[in-house]
């Protein structure tokens, strides 16, 4: 079977060839987990995989929690998405501790 006009990312059972014996042969990513690759798989596709690409992180937010223990966020945007079994994305959100200092905080009675 050949995947020359189709290669799929992920899972996909609806990406299949006819193969020898008339039996399947597929042009999804998953097929290297099964081992029904199409012959000309890795030929094919993997030579057409895009990895996914990420922007710069985004500046931190400020403390969730004025006064105490609080939380900050950061995130980054997708910028090429994963084609053909290319890298999947890396995370896209961060979030770490912080401690709240607002000048009130010492005066709330």
């Amino acid at each position: 079977g050949s995947c020359r006009h189709r290669c799929c990312p992920g899972r996909n059972n609806a990406c299949w060839a006819p193969g020898a014996r008339r039996a399947h042969c597929y042009c999804d990513s998953y097929c290297q987990r099964t081992g029904d690759c199409c012959q000309d798989y890795h030929a094919t596709c993997r030579r057409a995989a895009v990895g996914c690409a990420v922007g710069p992180w985004g500046p931190w937010s400020g403390c969730s929690s004025p006064c105490g223990v609080g939380s900050r966020a950061r995130s980054r945007q997708v910028t090429v998405p994963p084609r053909h079994g290319g890298d999947p994305c890396p995370d896209l959100k961060q979030r770490r501790g912080c401690l709240g200092e607002h000048p009130t905080c010492g005066t709330a009675k």
